[in-house]
């Protein structure tokens, strides 16, 4: 079943340093299934986050289109969540309020809203966490508020944009089999933004490698799940299908 579709997508910038247009994204075709687990991958200045953000509706594009299940995408909306690289959560507020806010401003009872914030607390790993606040977190508990709050609010499409860059690599490869867990428990779509070609591979069904604005591969993952790097890190496969993606990104 067909979730997103990207038909001709482009968008292009003014440089008024260089006195002229600038493309970010080239006509980009691409389409995500319901519960697909999509990585985008490439060099820095690609279009990754562009694209990202076209999808969110933050910016309008150039030209072509975005279709979630078949409704035109033209602006930002509830049903598409976004995690971002910043924790970007409210201070002032407990876990379990940061993770309520969603269903709370789609004007669910105050009980449901709770329930719904319990439920993606605990999916999360963050039970015992639920009354704290973002300062007395660390940098990978916060992430994990900001992913159950997008969860929480029921998003057709999850987009991720390299929400793990910021924490220690200890954290990150936690964080990741955490992100493949969840995934398999409740399988939203999700499309992830990253500069890591391992994260990529590690995480998606499908890898999806950016060049210049276009589209220049995509390569399924058959790798088996789930996926802990203990088991995947000396894996023939993985090291195989790595090795794959970074010769294309160094190529792009």
């Amino acid at each position: 079943m067909k979730s997103l579709v990207l038909r001709g997508l482009s968008k292009t910038f003014f440089d008024p340093y260089a006195g002229a247009h600038v493309v970010a994204v080239r006509e980009v075709t691409l389409t995500v299934n319901q519960g697909e687990f999509i990585s985008v991958v490439g060099p820095s200045g690609c279009g990754k986050t562009t694209l990202l953000n076209l999808i969110a509706g933050f910016l309008p594009p150039s030209s072509g289109e975005i279709l979630l299940n078949d409704r035109p995408v033209s602006g930002p909306g509830p049903e598409r969540g976004v995690v971002f690289q910043s924790f970007a959560l409210f201070p002032w507020k407990t876990v379990l309020e940061n993770v309520a806010f969603g269903p709370r401003m789609r004007g669910l009872p105050r009980a449901e809203c709770e329930r719904i914030a319990r439920e993606y607390v605990g999916l999360a790993g963050l039970a015992e966490a639920a009354e704290r606040y973002p300062n007395e977190l660390s940098g990978g508990m916060q992430q994990r508020v900001g992913v159950a709050r997008a969860l929480a609010n029921n998003p057709e499409v999850l987009l991720m944009d390299e929400p793990f860059a910021s924490v220690d690599a200890q954290t990150r490869m936690t964080l990741q089999e955490e992100l493949t867990r969840i995934w398999q428990e409740r399988r939203p779509t999700i499309i992830f933004i990253t500069h890591d070609v391992s994260e990529a591979v590690f995480l998606a069904n499908r890898v999806v490698v950016m060049s210049k604005g276009s589209l220049l591969a995509q390569l399924d993952v058959a790798l088996p799940r789930p996926r802990v790097w203990d088991r995947l890190i000396e894996d023939a496969a993985f090291k195989a299908l790595s090795a794959q993606v970074l010769q294309l990104v160094r190529a792009a």
